[in-house]
């Protein structure tokens, strides 16, 4: 059965979030937003293409800083609400020049970084 970006479920702007996912560490990347359009660039493509909300334009990762996000493969959610983008990523994707956007835990009620040891004992 072929797909169609058409049938995924998109919000009242037409929009649906997007998980980036490292395809051979598992690690989370980011998040971000596509459109119909962005799916189906992304899929004739290869190269991941975002749709930017504060800018109201395709946004293909990587395109300026150089730090692509070439496709794997895609997945649907069970509700068709949401995919799963596993990547070859080039470089850090997030724009702080992290590999990832999710750096920051909460851990005792306070924010620290993700990537702090937790004291023996204590719970994130």
């Amino acid at each position: 059965m072929a797909f169609d970006p058409a049938t995924l479920a998109y919000d009242a702007r037409g929009l649906i979030p997007a998980v980036a996912q490292d395809h051979a560490t598992g690690a989370v990347l980011m998040l971000a937003w596509m459109n119909a359009e962005a799916v189906a660039r992304t899929l004739a493509s290869g190269e991941v293409t975002y749709w930017s909300r504060s800018r109201g334009e395709f946004w293909v990762k990587g395109a300026t800083s150089g730090h692509r996000q070439r496709l794997v493969e895609l997945r649907i959610d069970c509700d068709r609400d949401c995919l799963l983008l596993l990547v070859e990523q080039t470089g850090p994707a997030c724009h702080t020049g992290r590999p990832s956007c999710f750096f920051t835990a909460v851990r005792g009620g306070a924010e620290v970084a993700a990537d702090a040891a937790v004291p023996p004992g204590e719970g994130r």
